[in-house]
C-alpha cells in the first residue's frame, strides 16, 4: 500500500533557521479561521488556505475533503470559544454570561454569525454547547416548550445584534460624531426628517454614545420576559439528570404455554 506523505510547513525560529512543522487537521482549521478573519468566508478557498499554511493545495486534502468540511470544523471551533452556561446555577446569570461571551466571539469572527445555525454536520463543541444551554433552562424549571421559546429568542437576539454591530460604519464611541456629522450634511433634510434629526442630535451625537450598550438593555428585556413567563406557568420541577430517549422494550421470546 502506498504511503501518504505527511505535509510539513515551515515555521521560522531564532537565527533564521526554519523548523519543519507537521501539517495536521487542527493546523488546517486554525489556518482557515485566520483566512476567514482576514477576508471573510468568501476569501476562504483551498488555494488561499494552502497559501496561508505554506503548502500545496493537494496537501490540504489529506486532512479535509472539501470546503464544506472546513466550514463545519471552523464553526465548531467558534462554538468552542463561547462560554458554556452551567446547569444548576442561576439561569439568568448563566444566560447573560453566555450571551456576552458569544457577542465577543462573534465580534472577533464576524463571518461566523450567519453560519452558526447552518451546519448539517455539527461538531462536538456545537453539540456540547446546545446541550448545556438546554440543560441550564431545564434545570431552572423551564418546560421543553418554554426552553424552545427561550432558545429562539436569545440566540436570534445575539446573532442579530452581532450582525448589526459588525455592519455599522461606526466603530466605537470615538467615531460616532464624525460619521453622524458626515451623514447629516449629505442626507438629512431637517424639514423632511425631523424625528430622525431629533434622534440623531439628542441621542447618537452625545459624547458618550455607544451602540454596544444597547445589547444589555435588550437582553434584560428578553430575560425579564422569560422570567415572567416561567413564573406565570409555574415552571416544572428542576431536571436533575439529562433526559435520555427511552429504550424500546425487548420482545419476549414465545415459549409453549407462555
Amino acid at each position: 500500500m502506498a504511503r501518504v506523505r505527511e505535509a510539513r510547513v515551515s515555521k521560522p525560529i531564532s537565527g533564521g533557521i526554519k523548523e519543519r512543522v507537521p501539517l495536521s487537521r487542527d493546523r488546517v482549521l486554525a489556518g482557515a479561521i485566520t483566512v476567514a478573519d482576514a477576508g471573510g468566508i468568501g476569501a476562504l478557498t483551498i488555494r488561499t488556505l494552502a497559501q496561508e499554511l505554506g503548502v500545496k493545495p493537494m496537501s490540504v486534502y489529506h486532512y479535509v475533503a472539501n470546503k464544506d468540511e472546513i466550514i463545519d470544523g471552523i464553526v465548531d471551533l467558534v462554538y468552542a470559544e463561547i462560554d458554556l452556561p452551567l446547569p444548576g446555577a442561576d439561569w439568568r446569570q448563566e444566560m447573560r454570561r453566555r450571551a456576552g461571551s458569544a457577542r465577543q466571539v462573534l465580534a472577533k469572527h464576524p463571518w461566523a454569525t450567519p453560519l452558526l445555525q447552518s451546519r448539517l454536520n455539527p461538531g462536538p463543541s456545537t453539540l456540547r454547547h446546545h446541550n448545556a444551554f438546554i440543560a441550564t433552562l431545564r434545570a431552572a424549571g423551564f418546560s421543553v416548550q418554554q426552553t424552545a421559546h427561550a432558545f429562539a429568542l436569545i440566540d436570534s437576539y445575539i446573532f442579530g445584534f452581532a450582525l448589526s454591530e459588525n455592519a455599522l460604519p461606526i466603530h466605537g464611541p470615538d467615531s460616532v460624531a464624525d460619521t453622524a456629522s458626515s451623514m447629516m450634511e449629505q442626507f438629512f433634510d431637517a424639514e423632511a426628517y425631523p424625528a430622525l434629526l431629533e434622534f440623531t442630535m439628542e441621542h447618537i451625537m452625545k459624547p458618550d454614545y455607544d451602540f454596544g450598550e444597547e445589547f444589555d438593555y435588550g437582553l434584560d428585556l428578553i430575560l425579564d420576559g422569560l422570567a415572567q413567563a416561567l413564573a406565570n406557568n409555574g415552571g416544572e420541577p428542576p431536571t436533575r439528570q439529562p433526559l435520555t430517549p427511552s429504550k424500546p422494550a425487548r420482545a419476549r421470546s414465545k415459549t409453549p404455554g407462555g
